[in-house]
């Protein structure tokens, strides 16, 4: 009994010289802290040295009579004024920022995956990790790079290559979905393009469901629930539809899918 008590407490006492069992916690300061605060010091130096290095002029004063061509936004927004020229202005401007913000406030709700919380693991959530590639540099900051350096006078594209002509008309070739396909009845160009809309978000709503059962099994869906899985399978399909409707400006000059007196969509 001597020996046995003897021997627990000498792993009693190694276990408190090690933290104890489990015990994987470091402290906030200095182990976080101190590093924040180094990589503090080195961007504020790092944009000291580039605002010294690179001169950025003040233009001439607003002149209302004078309006610069293009006419563009600050940078953070031109990602915005460029949808603008693919949606509505209603769609660009309030619902696309809406389901931004939305998407953005819903994740932890979504999102039930314990791995990954607090560390940094690409295997554990890679799909989080891509969806969050695809949403911010695909479709938010490759928006940005096109109306900084592509878009040219009259919001024209231009390629780096070329040479900015004020004078450039683009023609207006652009017609709605309906009218390209053949359809010139006013109420049946609206059912078509309704029926297309509502098309692709129940297929894409099925084979989002067919997948995320084929990837993580019957079993995870249970616990993911509906309510997440329907709203996450409906930003999703928002965030591939903005680049479906890009591409068709971009290659046959659709304007709109769905045409009403009241939204264009």
């Amino acid at each position: 009994m001597a020996e046995m008590g003897s021997a627990a407490t000498r792993v009693e006492v190694t276990l408190k010289k090690a933290g104890g069992p489990g015990d994987d916690k470091v402290h906030t300061w200095p182990n976080l802290v101190r590093a924040e605060f180094l990589c503090t010091l080195f961007t504020i130096i790092f944009l000291l040295l580039w605002s010294l290095l690179v001169d950025a002029p003040l233009e001439e004063p607003a002149d209302p009579g004078r309006t610069p061509n293009p006419s563009k936004a600050p940078w953070y927004f031109l990602g915005l004024q460029e949808i603008l020229v693919f949606f509505d202005p209603w769609h660009a401007g309030v619902v696309a920022p809406t389901f931004i913000i939305m998407g953005l406030m819903v994740i932890p709700f979504i999102d039930i995956n314990p791995k990954g919380n607090g560390y940094y693991t690409f295997k554990e959530r890679k799909y989080e990790i891509l969806t969050f590639i695809f949403g911010f540099h695909v479709l938010w900051i490759s928006t940005i790079v096109i109306g900084t350096f592509v878009r040219g006078p009259g919001w024209n594209w231009f390629w780096p290559w070329e040479v900015w002509d004020a004078h450039l008309v683009e023609a207006l070739t652009n017609q709605d979905l309906p009218y390209l396909v053949g359809i010139r009845d006013y109420w049946t160009a609206a059912a078509f393009g309704l029926s297309l809309i509502l098309g692709f978000f129940v297929v894409g709503t099925a084979a989002m469901y067919w997948w995320v059962v084929w990837l993580k099994g019957r079993e995870f869906m249970q616990r993911w629930g509906a309510a997440r899985f329907f709203l996450t399978s409906f930003l999703t399909l928002n965030m591939i539809a903005v680049v479906i409707k890009m591409l068709l400006r971009h290659i046959l000059n659709v304007k709109y899918i769905l045409v009403t007196p009241w939204i264009n969509v």
